[in-house]
């Protein structure tokens, strides 16, 4: 399929879920199917629940798979279940930009302010840091290809105001945990040489950052899971969520423990204003000829990722593209999810007007675009719960940063859950819970305002050559909990 530039109003209507999901659909018998085949698990005599087993797993992407595996690496016997609605990776986990990153999903204050202090923030941050190679060597020790690339990652900056921001960011990472060595302050010269972003004021390089191919990862991860015992069902969406039970595809589901791990998809069984799902979109590019690569200058760096307020994210794909991704359309009316992932022209055309401002005499169209949603707590927080009364737990509010956060929060969930004496059971994120969302219409214009100030912030500072960031992205900042 090919999207080309020269486009009016109105949305592509990908023929794929994602650039990396292409082709990709349910090969798995839903429960209902599996209950009348025979094939389910079932309940004890006397018992009115159709299917029993010791966990159930709302959700088959990331945070859902790595749950199953962390349990089965804790407790080899236990007999699992994941459940998901569409197939495995449909959602953020086979959509997003392939950033198996050290980030910190939201507010590092927040975290700090917990009972562990600052000391749990950085214990965190070790923990992000280690669970990149750690998710790399699972994959490796099973025989998966990722297309992982383990180089690192550039943030870049355009204007003054935006080079203000590096050196705080740094010092910052470094006050949390990240090794002084391994976060680089460079000038624009030196961050040419590992890709070459016109009108460069300043960049940061940090090294524990790897490419990816995330439909490769979920779909992997999947397989590796289903060879230790759990049992995936698709096509199968929890429509009743109770104590130590639930119903999905019209069957009764008994577990001892339920996680779920829905993201940005989990209001309608954890409500609604307890999370958000911020909209995301993404473009894949044609693939660029050796010439062009070598116009551009993008050479010894897989990811790339811009210090602006309305900030863009991509990566130079294994077959020689630029997957890029941004915000666009952030947000829809009463927290809809999009569906298969239908974008708007509008963003691809601002997509596409990125890359030429940072590579300009390319020529790029796109051949592929995408959008999903990821999700979102008040404060911008990761949130990991287990009540122990009904049995029900939760992994949730990844902001945008999930492919190894939902490696090392799924820990946290198990470990909790099982109650096991780990630092993974004691993270600050375990027990947090932000407050809630503010109702409709409140929270669809709250939420487009804060991204129209970025925006304004962005403008403001490039066309008045600030030398700090504006008054309004940081009054924006403040409002919204944004670190």
């Amino acid at each position: 399929m090919v999207l080309v530039a020269a486009v009016g109003v109105g949305v592509y209507a990908p023929d794929v879920k994602s650039f990396w999901m292409q082709g990709v659909g349910p090969t798995r018998p839903s429960l209902g199917e599996s209950v009348r085949s025979g094939g389910a698990m079932g309940g004890a005599a006397g018992d009115s629940a159709a299917v029993e087993v010791d966990v159930a797993i709302v959700g088959g992407g990331l945070s859902g798979l790595w749950a199953a595996y962390h349990l089965l690496e804790a407790e080899p016997g236990l007999r699992v279940v994941v459940l998901e609605a569409e197939f495995v990776g449909y959602g953020a986990s086979g959509r997003n930009g392939g950033w198996l990153s050290q980030l910190v999903p939201g507010n590092k204050a927040i975290y700090s302010g917990k009972v562990s202090g600052t000391q749990g923030m950085r214990t965190l941050q070790r923990e992000l840091i280690d669970g990149v190679p750690e998710a790399l060597g699972v994959m490796q020790r099973h025989g998966v290809d990722v297309d992982a690339q383990y180089d690192g990652n550039l943030v870049v900056a355009t204007s003054r105001a935006a080079a203000s921001r590096l050196a705080s960011q740094r010092a910052t990472a470094i006050n949390y945990g990240v090794d002084p060595d391994r976060v680089h302050e460079l000038s624009p010269e030196q961050a040419a040489r590992y890709i070459g972003v016109r009108g460069m004021t300043g960049a940061l390089k940090y090294d524990d950052v790897a490419r990816l191919d995330p439909g490769k990862l979920v779909r992997g991860l999947a397989s590796i899971v289903e060879a230790r015992g759990v049992t995936i069902h698709e096509r199968t969406r929890v429509t009743e969520l109770g104590r130590r039970r639930l119903v999905a595809d019209g069957v009764a589901v008994r577990a001892r423990r339920i996680f779920v791990c829905t993201e940005g998809y989990s209001g309608p069984l954890l409500g609604e204003r307890r999370i958000v799902p911020v909209n995301s979109s993404m473009i894949a590019t044609q693939v660029l000829s050796d010439d062009q690569w070598e116009h551009i200058g993008w050479r010894d760096c897989g990811l790339l990722k811009d210090v602006a307020h309305t900030f863009i994210y991509a990566q130079r794909t294994p077959d020689g593209r630029i997957a890029i991704g941004g915000r666009g359309v952030p947000y829809r009316y009463n927290s809809g999810t999009g569906g298969d992932g239908d974008t708007a022209a509008s963003t691809v055309r601002l997509l596409l007007a990125r890359l030429e401002e940072y590579f300009p005499g390319v020529g790029f169209r796109a051949e592929h675009a995408w959008s999903g949603v990821l999700g979102v707590s008040r404060d911008w927080c990761t949130s990991v719960q287990y009540d122990d009364s009904t049995g029900v737990g939760h992994a949730m509010g990844y902001a945008g940063n999930g492919v190894t956060t939902a490696y090392v929060a799924a820990r946290s969930l198990v470990h909790h859950a099982l109650g096991l004496d780990t630092q993974h059971a004691r993270l600050p994120w375990v027990g947090h819970r932000p407050r809630d969302w503010e109702p409709e219409p409140l929270r669809w214009l709250g939420i487009h305002s804060m991204y129209r100030l970025f925006r304004i912030a962005d403008e403001w500072e490039e066309r008045r050559g600030l030398t700090r960031t504006s008054l309004i992205a940081r009054t924006a900042a403040r409002i919204t909990s944004l670190p």
